[in-house]
């Protein structure tokens, strides 16, 4: 599992605003995942502790983000290798969109996972991850592919003034979107990717990887 070391999203009116991961989908994916008999490793770019988005925390996941030890001791993007893994897993929280997203060591796991026909799965605005994963070519390696994100309309009413658009880029670089009802929840699988669209998408997202890693 690949979260997001970020702690701020420079927005489109070019202020700071405080991110990191959201806590339910890092959580609750971890414990579904567990629960099924998967193990799970956390890393994030560099080694860093990542940073909980505070809006994430209404005293449902407090304990539980305190309580992973994992988040306390993410191992290094860089010392990830493909080979060692059947499955990558990209959680959200507005995080990936200042990190993640242009992270090359991150593109270039994402390309092997995809090459080698292992498993990659996104979440919410997890999705923006993939955007890494361009070619030295310039081909997107998820072109082609149906997908969900964190959709226009969810950001929109969400309120937070994102400096792009995660969906009208992966569209732009040639994925297929498949967009639910705001706040639905939402899972496409098409071949070994596996995407959820908003946080509701969380638990039935894990499940979904675990069915396809039993």
């Amino acid at each position: 599992m690949v979260v997001s070391a970020a702690d701020s999203l420079t927005l489109a009116d070019g202020t700071s605003h405080p991110t990191g991961f959201w806590a339910e989908e890092v959580v609750e994916s971890v414990r579904v995942l567990r629960e099924a008999g998967v193990e799970v490793t956390l890393a994030t770019p560099g080694g860093v502790v990542p940073t909980v988005d505070k809006a994430s925390l209404d005293g449902t996941f407090d304990e539980a983000v305190a309580s992973l030890e994992d988040l306390r001791a993410p191992v290094s993007l860089s010392s990830v290798r493909a080979a060692d893994f059947d499955a990558v897993y990209l959680p959200g929280g507005h995080g990936p969109m200042a990190d993640l997203a242009s992270d090359a060591t991150l593109g270039g796991l994402l390309a092997a996972f995809h090459d080698g026909g292992k498993l990659v799965a996104a979440l919410c605005h997890g999705p923006a991850g993939l955007l890494s994963a361009v070619r030295e070519d310039g081909t997107f390696v998820f072109a082609g592919k149906e997908m969900a994100v964190f959709s226009d309309e969810e950001e929109r009413q969400g309120g937070l003034d994102v400096p792009y658009s995660v969906a009208g880029r992966l569209a732009e670089l040639g994925a297929r979107l498949r967009t639910g009802e705001p706040w639905s929840s939402t899972v496409v699988v098409d071949g070994r990717l596996v995407t959820g669209q908003n946080p509701q998408s969380t638990v039935a997202t894990a499940e979904r990887v675990a069915s396809l890693l039993a």
